[in-house]
C-alpha cells in the first residue's frame, strides 16, 4: 500500500468520528508489517478525559487483534495545516512505533507533512526510564 492510499483511508474513516462537542473530525490509518491497515476516528464524551484521538483508536485495535509491528500511520483532519497529533497520542505512539516510523501528517487539501516518530517526539518517556536505565 502506498502512502496516498493510506491517507485516503484516515480522510475516509473521519466520517466516523462521534464529535457532538467539538465537531472536529480526525481519522487515523495504521499500517502493519504485514500490511494489514487499521482505521480509528476520534471519539468524544461529555467527560471529556475519557475522549480517545483517531490515532489512538487505531494503535489500540491493532494492538487488540494482536498486531504488533507497525510500518507506517496516516492522520487527517479539517485543518490549515497538516493535522499534528496531541501530546497524549504521541506518547502512545512512542511506546508502540519505531523511532524511524513514517507518520503522514494531513489536511483535507492533502497537503503532507511526514515526520518520523522520533522527530514527532524527541527525547520521549520510555520503558528504559522506568528501569532506571
Amino acid at each position: 500500500m502506498d502512502q496516498q492510499t493510506l491517507i485516503e483511508k484516515a480522510i475516509e474513516i473521519r466520517k466516523h468520528a462521534y464529535i457532538p462537542y467539538s465537531k472536529f473530525a480526525v481519522g487515523a490509518a495504521l499500517r502493519t508489517k504485514s500490511g494489514k491497515v487499521y482505521t480509528g476516528c476520534n471519539i468524544e464524551n461529555a467527560a471529556y478525559p475519557v475522549t480517545c484521538c483517531a490515532e489512538r483508536v487505531a494503535i489500540f485495535k491493532a494492538i487488540s487483534e494482536g498486531d504488533l509491528e507497525f510500518v507506517e500511520m496516516a492522520v487527517a483532519a479539517d485543518t490549515t495545516r497538516p493535522v499534528p497529533p496531541c501530546g497524549s497520542c504521541r506518547q502512545v505512539m512512542s511506546e508502540f512505533f519505531p523511532k524511524d516510523m513514517n507518520i503522514h501528517l494531513t489536511n483535507l487539501n492533502k497537503e503532507v507533512t511526514t515526520f518520523t516518530m522520533e522527530s514527532l517526539l524527541p527525547f520521549s518517556f520510555t520503558e528504559a526510564d522506568l528501569l532506571g536505565e
